[in-house]
């Protein structure tokens, strides 16, 4: 039976080192590692080619199934696949093998809290935001467009998508810049 590891942490300044050694210490040979945001599937190569390259009767060991995903939804999607190609799911830290009935239950609860604790943390994080600029602290993000470049290159007669390339910026701001329709897409300096 083949046992493919598969390591993720979500920040630069975090390391995959202690997952890696204990999906060594679980007999995976081949371990594919990465970081990224947990959040989303999207943007994960390392995910996709350890999905990709499962068989039946491999099983494909994380240390903690957050390490997947931190939402229901794209969790079993996960599982899906997995059980699709013949293959189960194990954590090392938690008792989840797919391809036990009480491993499968176990693992659709721990998928309900990690989804759970992402929605907190986004809530936490959007109350953290209103209370700042209530205060006055948090003034957004900083312009990158300069509003007096743009009318200036416009009244020399020059074309929104000719703006846009030259300072790199999305025609739409643009336009609502020098007033006409649009939505931005680039802040204004």
């Amino acid at each position: 039976m083949t046992r493919i590891g598969y390591a993720r942490v979500s920040t630069t300044d975090q390391d995959t080192a202690v997952q890696v050694a204990a999906l060594r210490a679980a007999g995976c040979d081949v371990i594919r590692q990465e970081q990224a945001s947990g959040t989303t599937t999207a943007g994960r190569p390392e995910l996709a080619t350890v999905l990709d390259f499962l068989r039946p009767g491999y099983t494909l060991v994380v240390t903690r199934i957050d390490r997947l995903a931190r939402s229901v939804s794209d969790l079993q999607q996960i599982v899906k696949t997995i059980r699709d190609k013949g293959a189960s799911l194990q954590a090392t830290e938690q008792p989840i093998d797919t391809s036990t009935a009480a491993g499968k239950a176990f693992f659709d609860m721990l998928g309900v809290f990690a989804e759970f604790e992402t929605n907190l943390r986004r809530e936490r994080q959007m109350e953290g935001i209103a209370k700042a600029k209530a205060e006055g602290v948090y003034k957004g993000r900083k312009p990158v467009l300069d509003a007096v470049e743009v009318r200036r290159l416009a009244a020399d007669g020059m074309g929104a998508t000719e703006i846009s390339r030259r300072l790199g910026c999305g025609r739409a701001s643009v336009y609502r810049l020098i007033g006409n329709r649009g939505a931005p897409d680039c802040a204004e300096k």
